[in-house]
Formats: structure tokens, sequence, C-alpha cells
């Protein structure tokens, strides 16, 4: 998953967590401004309360930002659910009506064409009990069906193609992450296949093998096909997060394991892997093993540079990384925090992601020729926002993510940062 949630959610699953358990060629030399870029903050309004997961995810190109916004149930009292959402500017249009007949959806990825890809539960009783999607794990109101990955375009929702077992069975469940303006998209999907390093229902209601996969249109009229990515060193399971418009993938293989806030699956990310030519290549880590945190790669730009977020060599903590032409840099947290985690990074080679503090407390962090830099020092002091996140960038600079309102902090809100100063921040 691109961003985490804030505070008090990730609290929570983040201690539940803990207690359950190269490309070839020269390295690009990115120019950028020793001036650090300076925004505007265009507030896209709530997205539900601080705890819930509620965010945007991507910026497209032409500033289209998909995501999801977390809703009282009308059905049940107590209850939340997710709605997938467009903003087209500061006007949202909700996407999971009528979707996939079920009651949670999100939407992680948008292109330039308006083309929207993420996750919906169906009408579907799963037929192994799993709850694929998290909806349990996020507190969301509970189904009990299928969680699929789905295309969005011109108002029609439809579900894409999962693997299939060697009995020609097709997998139940899956998850589209990403697509590009060529209409690729990436994401995860099962394929019918016992997962026999599941930890058990006590842990994880999850039976079923995930593969990372892509969805193609080999020619316009025709549906979407799904594509298996070779896990590394054979593992089970694995996500594909992102891709760039070379057709690099970058994502995460492993185990299968609790629900974990850092992705949004069931998987013990022990590989953060590249997919080029048709081989998974292992970007390295920052010293640990990825049983405490995870080792994942999560963002890829168009020159083949890589961030992502690995555990410490003690197993204690995560930080954000960068990976190019075969070496992996850690890249820090902001000054007095404990961990970091990376979530994007831009053709310009400025990295996004999130600090965050002993307690938990997170703030959207841009890292700029290595050195982090709190999101909240480069706006406008009377914002009405406190930033908590960078997810995503486009070729023109601006930023989304979530934040809290200073007036309300139990209310996230989306938003949306435009550089107002030329320091390099966009092609």
């Amino acid at each position: 998953m691109k961003c985490i949630p804030s505070a008090p959610k990730w609290s929570r699953v983040a201690r539940l967590s803990l207690a359950l358990a190269a490309v070839a060629g020269p390295v690009y030399a990115l120019a950028q401004s020793t001036t650090s870029p300076q925004y505007t903050v265009v507030d896209l309004g709530p997205v539900g309360p601080s705890w819930s997961p509620g965010q945007p995810y991507t910026v497209s190109g032409n500033g289209l930002v998909s995501g999801e916004i977390v809703l009282a149930n009308p059905s049940n009292s107590g209850e939340w659910v997710s709605h997938a959402v467009l903003w087209e500017g500061k006007s949202i249009k909700h996407i999971s009506r009528p979707g996939l007949g079920g009651p949670n959806s999100s939407a992680y990825g948008v292109n330039i064409w308006g083309q929207v890809v993420g996750q919906a539960d169906t009408k579907t009783p799963d037929p192994n009990g799993e709850d694929f999607c998290g909806s349990k794990a996020l507190t969301l109101t509970q189904s009990g069906n299928t969680c699929v990955p789905f295309l969005w375009q011109q108002g029609s929702m439809i579900a894409l193609p999962r693997l299939r077992n060697s009995d020609g069975k097709e997998g139940s469940n899956g998850i589209a992450l990403q697509v590009n303006d060529f209409g690729i998209a990436a994401g995860t999907a099962e394929n019918g296949e016992v997962d026999s390093t599941c930890p058990g229902a006590s842990v994880s209601a999850q039976r079923i093998e995930f593969k990372p996969v892509i969805w193609t249109k080999p020619f316009p009229w025709s549906e979407m096909h799904v594509h298996e990515l070779h896990t590394f060193d054979h593992e089970p399971d694995g996500v594909a997060f992102a891709m760039n418009k070379l057709g690099q993938v970058v994502g995460a293989t492993g185990t299968c394991g609790p629900f974990n806030l850092l992705e949004p699956i069931n998987l013990v990310s022990l590989h953060a892997v590249l997919w080029q030519d048709g081989k998974a290549i292992d970007l390295g880590n920052l010293g640990g093993d990825g049983k405490a945190f995870g080792i994942l790669a999560t963002g890829v730009n168009d020159h083949g540079q890589v961030v992502g977020t690995s555990d410490t060599a003690d197993d204690k903590s995560f930080h954000a990384f960068l990976w190019q032409q075969g070496h992996i840099t850690d890249l820090g947290t902001l000054k007095g925090d404990a961990y970091s985690h990376g979530t994007a990074i831009g053709n310009n080679g400025l990295v996004l992601g999130v600090s965050i503090d002993a307690n938990f407390n997170p703030r959207a962090v841009l890292w700029r020729n290595g050195t982090p830099i709190d999101m909240n020092t480069l706006v406008p002091a009377d914002s009405t926002l406190t930033l908590q996140s960078a997810c995503s960038i486009n070729d023109q600079g601006e930023i989304i993510g979530f934040a809290a309102l200073k007036s309300n902090p139990n209310e996230s809100h989306a938003y949306l940062a435009k550089p107002v100063v030329s320091s390099g921040d966009g092609d």
C-alpha cells in the first residue's frame, strides 16, 4: 500500500504485527536545486476519521487523484465502509457504486486517461473464508465475500482475471495497485493453490497462494489478460506495487503471514524485487531479514531508480531506502524520529514518504539529494492541515497525501500540494 494510515490505526496494527510475529546503464545524475521547493496546499476534503484507512493514493500526470473515503455504514450502525473515489480537481466522484456488489472498495491507481484500478468486494462468498483485502484487520464492515482486482473506466467497473491452478480453477481474490499510461496494471492475484506457508487461522485467514502479476490488453477490443511474475528464490507469494513507462515493475516476495500494515495483503515480505527482462532481481536490504517489518519496493521512476522500505539490522525499526545501479542507500528519518517508509519517487529523483516518531506519529517527508525534509516546513504557516504522508508525485511536481485537520486532529483529509517555486521539481 502506498501510504500508511494515521497514528492511532498505525500504532494498533504495528504492535499487533510485531506481536504476531541491477538496472544496466549509467547512474542518472538528476539535477536538483539546493533550494527546497515551496508548496501551496489544496484541501481535497475529509476522507474519514483519523483511525480509518481513508486516503488518496495516486496522482496522474494530468492531476487526477485516486483513493478511498471511509464512511459510516448506513445499513449497520457502528460499522464503517470504504468507497473507491476519484478526485477531478476538488470534485469527488464515487466510483464504488454499483461497483461489484460488495460493501468495500479502494481505488489505488489512476492514469492520464482516467482508467482506475483497485480492489472491491463482490457478492460471491469467499470459498476459503479469507479476509484477503483486510476488512477485518482494518475494522471495516465484513462481507465474507471475495475481494477482487478491478478496472474502472468510462463509468463502468469490471473485475480483472486472477491466476489459475493446475486444474484450471481460477483464484478467488486479488488487488490491482497501479495502472500506467499504457493501460498496463500491476498487483497481485491468487492462483487457487493451497499455501503451505500460511500460519493458520489463529494468525491469518489466508490459505491460498498469491503471486505478483501484471494485466495487459493485447488489442483494444480484447479483454484484459493476467500474467504471473516470477517470485524471487521460488517464494510462494508476492505483490507488484508499481511500474514505470519502460515496463520495469517493483514489489516484494515472501511467504504468507498476518495482514501487514505496509502492504494491503497477508505477506511477510522477505525481498524487495525489481522485475526486468523476465527476471526477478533482489534489491537487497538495510540489514534486516524482513520478518519484523518487511522488505519491499514501492516505487520506481522512468530512470530505474527504486524506493522502498526495509527493516534494519536490529529488527526494531524500518527505514526508507533508495536503490539505483545495484546499490541500496538508507534514507534515514527526520531528526528525532524512529521509523520511515518510502512511498514513491519522481522522475527528478525526489523521494516521498512518511517519517514516524517513537509514538507512531507520522509526518509527510521529502528526501531531496538524500536529505529528509518535513513537508510541513514547505507549506504556508497558516495552512489548515498538518501533512502526515506524501503518497504520490507527478511530473509537474504535484504531491498528494493525507493530513490531519489542525482544528480537529481526529479528522483526516486528502491534500494536493502544488509547487510554487521553480526549483527543478518538475520534469
